[in-house]
C-alpha cells in the first residue's frame, strides 16, 4: 500500500494500528479529514515545527507529516507503549519530518515550536470510562493544572502562533485560531 492510499482514508492509516488502538481511534485519534484541515491552516510556509500535545499513537504527526513534507511534526506524549509505537509506524512509513518524545508537556519549552494542535488530551482526567489505559495518574485536579498551565505558556507566545484544537462528540468541531 503506497503513502498516498493509506493517507486518502481514514481506514487505510488505521489498520497499520495494532488491533487495540484500532480500537480507540474513534474516541481518541483525529479523522484523516480533520488532520488534513488542521495541517493545512498550522503550516502556511516551510520550516514550520508543530507540537502535538498529547500526540497518542502519532496519527496526527504521521498524517500532517505526509500531507505537509516541509514542516516538522513534533508528539509529546505521557504514554511510552503509545511513542513506541508512533516511532515504529514513522520509521516504517519513512517519515523523517515527524518525531516523538515520552514526557509530560509540563517538561517542554513550548517556545521552541511554531504552532500547537491540541485534541483535549486532558478529557481523561475528568472522565470515568473513556480512559486509554491505567499507566498514568488521572484526576479533576490534573485536568485543571494541566489546563491552566497551558493556557498560561500559550499566552506567552507570540503574536500570529497558530492553535487548532479538536473536540468532537458526535458531532465535527474544528477550532482554528491565529
Amino acid at each position: 500500500m503506497t503513502l498516498n492510499a493509506i493517507f486518502q482514508r481514514n481506514i487505510s492509516i488505521n489498520r497499520l494500528f495494532p488491533p487495540g488502538l484500532q480500537k480507540l481511534d474513534e474516541l481518541h485519534w483525529s479523522p484523516i479529514d480533520v488532520i488534513r484541515q488542521a495541517s493545512d491552516f498550522l503550516v502556511q510556509g516551510e520550516a514550520v515545527n508543530v507540537l502535538d500535545i498529547g500526540s497518542g499513537c502519532g496519527k496526527f504527526c504521521l498524517a500532517a507529516g505526509y500531507y505537509q513534507p516541509g514542516a516538522h511534526f513534533y508528539g509529546v506524549e505521557q504514554r511510552e507503549w503509545l511513542v513506541n509505537e508512533a516511532v515504529k509506524l514513522s520509521d516504517r512509513l519513512g517519515l523523517n519530518n515527524v518525531h516523538f518524545m515520552h514526557k509530560n508537556f509540563t517538561q517542554l519549552d513550548l517556545r521552541q515550536y511554531d504552532h500547537f494542535y491540541f485534541f483535549n488530551s486532558f478529557f481523561e482526567n475528568l472522565s470515568q470510562e473513556d480512559k486509554i489505559d491505567d499507566t498514568i495518574d488521572y484526576c479533576d485536579n490534573l485536568y485543571t493544572y494541566y489546563t491552566y498551565y497551558l493556557f498560561k505558556e500559550l499566552e506567552q507566545l507570540p503574536a500570529g502562533t497558530r492553535i487548532v484544537t479538536y473536540c468532537s462528540w458526535g458531532k465535527k468541531f474544528l477550532r482554528a485560531t491565529a
